[in-house]
């Protein structure tokens, strides 16, 4: 799909133009996860008045450029390079040189290289200016519809580790809010055979080519997800982003945050059992006995963590 660049151009200009776009300063351009229509006229604007666009990869971000009319001076910065690289961009910054960083898809740092290119242009003092655009986490948890979540969190690839990637998904049977996870096309049979194991009550939606032409939503018990995934073969294709919803809390169970986990055992430290029970149940609303049943629990692990 190509633009009518002119006119795109002209209407950026038109919208966007009287924001600010200082010179010397980093830029964090979010970019069309799949579908060109999703850029922003501002970013339109900034990729515009950009000097310098670096990108994850050069072949990628050389043909988006194209779509929109534009031929910039381009300069790979990816996973490999990142650290090193960043540098030679904090120069051409302090030189006044306004610098575009864009990703394959989506929004730089999150999921994506740039948080070691936004990390040394602060150290330098330059401004990083971060521009919003679309995001697959925030596209996949607003079609989820859970109505359970005590907000979400974006997890990402699992580790792909045996220990850590069995810890992870342990850790996923337990939580209050939707989790968010990637998964590559030739992995996305495991991890439903793993999912299945971790949570065989709980509930999933699976979100593939998000935005792109085939795209295809489906919220399905997590029991069934392996059979979905082998129903079509077309299902084995593409980029996946998965939301796990969240597990309800049974009234007399309490599960904390990791802030509140630390807070707690802070507490303990300095206050009886059933004291910092109380307390925290006043912070929090969790119930004070299953509060207390969980600092009984850590006691005892710890006790025998000595004993060994």
């Amino acid at each position: 799909m190509t633009f009518d660049a002119n006119s795109l151009l002209h209407a950026a200009q038109q919208v966007a133009g009287g924001q600010q776009y200082p010179k010397g300063a980093l830029y964090l351009v979010a970019t069309p996860i799949g579908n060109l229509a999703d850029i922003t006229l501002r970013a339109v604007q900034a990729l515009a008045l950009a000097d310098v666009v670096a990108c994850e990869d050069t072949r990628v971000t050389g043909q988006f450029l194209r779509h929109l009319g534009m031929d910039k001076k381009l300069v790979p910065l990816h996973q490999h390079n990142e650290v090193s690289g960043a540098q030679a961009l904090v120069r051409q910054m302090q030189d006044g040189a306004r610098v575009a960083y864009v990703s394959d898809a989506g929004t730089p740092a999150v999921s994506d290289p740039g948080a070691h290119l936004v990390a040394a242009a602060q150290s330098a003092g330059l401004p990083v200016v971060p521009l919003p655009g679309a995001s697959s986490v925030v596209t996949a948890v607003s079609v989820a519809g859970d109505t359970q979540a005590q907000g979400f969190r974006f997890i990402g690839f699992l580790p792909s580790k045996g220990a850590q990637r069995s810890a992870a998904l342990r850790d996923i049977a337990t939580q209050p809010y939707s989790l968010v996870l990637f998964e590559a096309p030739h992995r996305i049979g495991a991890l439903a055979k793993e999912l299945h194991e971790a949570l065989p009550l709980g509930r999933v939606t699976v979100c593939r080519e998000l935005t792109k032409q085939f795209e295809e939503i489906a919220t399905v018990p997590i029991r069934e997800l392996g059979a979905w995934v082998a129903e079509n073969g077309h299902r084995q294709r593409g980029e996946f982003v998965l939301v796990v919803h969240a597990q309800p809390v049974a009234e007399d169970e309490a599960v904390l945050t990791p802030p509140q986990t630390e807070l707690f055992k802070h507490l303990l430290q300095h206050f009886p059992v059933k004291q910092a029970a109380g307390l925290v149940s006043d912070a929090t609303g969790h119930p004070r006995k299953a509060l207390y049943d969980m600092a009984l629990a850590w006691k005892q692990e710890r006790d025998h963590e000595h004993d060994d």
